[in-house]
């Protein structure tokens, strides 16, 4: 008993029908090709299911394996709290995995002995699995994607097939991953030629079988795509290697549907590892759904300002086009009349940031660390007005300098308690409370490279002498839109 089989699935939140609320009838295909996968896992009857998702955690220099012994999420973020579920942890699995990693060299393993909840990542493939194979049947191993080498994801990709190997566990390998989020210029991060030719690429891979080539695909083109599951299909596609290579198995690869009607692509595929479990969702009786994404480019005009720029992302644009109608008429747009892309809280607190285009130089930053206004969309509204106008570091900004402004707006996840060890300086944000001074550090900025320096930066600006036992320690992860 070992690996059995791999799949991988998008996780766009509104396929679940409580948050899509009839949007995810838009994307039919990929709601069959979950409940397609949830029979095949169901078939294979997996004692544990090792999942992969970018939004669990995803560092740098590191690939995080969660630790405590389960772990509950909801879809409160997507305003539909009462979706919720629970995984009980496989620890033995853990473990082995973490001693295996050790004596590669790979840095790998869990963070904290602590669960952190389950992220939307987890949550939508498994709302599916749960019809057809409830949580209570099999234990999980939660990974993050990684930005670490490739040579090391692929390596951690064997160790997975390595230990379950080792253990006699029977596993399935999960991968939850969106592909391209840069497919039209009305989706939520706009157009770019490279975001369909990642999704071609990923169309023609899974099609061939030779999933060794994920590992080849040019860096560039993957980050101006904006995918975010790549990390993951690489250590799958080393986990099934090493089946090849140390057990002479066959992987009958499938790609059961590929869609992209929100500018964001969606793709599900099966690995069938050949001498595994008959699987009575056979691979010769699926509809194959799937199509290349089509080759576009992007339009000539679109969400423009004056100056005949248009924004690839909806935040962003919602935010200039705010700056610029307010400091030039002071009139701000209509929230009630704005369309947020469906995969944004409807809830949530933010930042904008403006900066002069082309320096590091900061012209007005201000924002809520929690929701003060009933939508996103008057979140960033309000704080966009208050960024370009209110800032008491600096000046109004003035109509003249419109056409030299960049803005990046930073959507925030809900802050929790938090001490030294548990901060990254590039993933989360820091807030410093002692009395009523409160300090906030936004995550990755230019120059602040530590969680020393981020502290002492947030406790400069509260007015708070020294970080010490009597300051409140809290950090939040943010999605920056730019």
């Amino acid at each position: 008993m070992s690996l059995e089989a791999a799949y991988i699935l998008p996780h766009p939140p509104l396929a679940i029908p409580e948050v899509g609320r009839g949007q995810e009838r838009q994307i039919a295909d990929t709601i069959r090709g979950y409940q397609q996968v949830a029979a095949m896992i169901a078939a294979n009857s997996p004692d544990t299911i090792v999942i992969i998702s970018p939004h669990t955690a995803y560092y740098s220099d590191w690939i995080y394996v969660a630790g405590g012994t389960g772990a509950t999420g909801n879809m409160a973020q997507f305003g539909v709290p009462d979706v919720t579920l629970t995984v009980t942890y496989d620890a033995e699995f853990r473990t082995a995995l973490e001693r295996a990693c050790r004596a590669r060299d790979i840095p790998a393993g869990p963070i904290k002995d602590e669960a952190q909840p389950l992220d939307h990542g987890m949550m939508v493939p498994l709302y599916y699995l749960d019809q057809a194979y409830p949580a209570s049947a099999y234990k999980v191993v939660s990974v993050g994607g990684s930005a670490v080498p490739r040579a090391q994801l692929e390596a951690f990709g064997r160790c997975i097939t390595r230990t379950a190997d080792a253990m006699g566990r029977r596993t399935v390998l999960l991968v939850s991953g969106d592909l391209s989020h840069k497919l039209k210029e009305d989706g939520p991060y706009g157009f770019h030629p490279s975001g369909p030719a990642f999704d071609a690429a990923f169309v023609d891979i899974v099609k061939s079988g030779d999933l060794s080539r994920f590992s080849d695909l040019e860096s560039k083109m993957c980050s101006d795509a904006a995918e975010c599951g790549l990390s993951g299909f690489i250590m799958m596609a080393a986990a099934l290697d090493e089946l090849r290579e140390t057990q002479g198995s066959t992987v009958d690869s499938q790609l059961i549907s590929y869609e992209g009607p929100f500018g964001v692509g969606y793709g599900v595929a099966a690995f069938q590892v050949e001498g595994g479990t008959e699987n009575p969702a056979n691979f010769a009786n699926a509809p194959d759904s799937a199509s290349m994404p089509e080759q576009t480019s992007a339009p000539a005009s679109g969400a423009a300002d004056e100056e005949g720029r248009y924004s690839q992302d909806a935040l962003v644009d919602l935010a200039y086009r705010t700056v610029n109608q307010f400091v030039r008429s002071g009139q701000m747009p209509d929230a009630d009349k704005v369309t947020l892309p469906p995969d944004v809280p409807q809830q949530a607190g933010c930042f904008v940031s403006i900066h002069m285009r082309g320096t590091d130089d900061l012209r007005g930053c201000i924002g809520t660390i929690q929701p003060t206004c009933p939508t996103l969309a008057e979140e960033v509204i309000q704080n966009a007005v208050s960024a370009a106008t209110r800032d008491p570091r600096f000046p109004p900004i003035s109509p003249d300098e419109l056409p030299d402004l960049t803005i990046n707006v930073d959507v925030l996840f809900p802050p929790e308690p938090a001490n030294v060890a548990d901060l990254d300086a590039k993933r989360f944000g820091v807030i410093v409370t002692m009395g009523g001074r409160r300090g906030l550090l936004l995550p990755d900025l230019e120059g602040v490279d530590t969680p020393e320096q981020q502290i002492a930066i947030a406790c400069a600006k509260a007015g708070i002498p020294h970080f010490g036992p009597d300051v409140e320690l809290e950090r939040f992860e943010v999605v920056r839109h730019t």
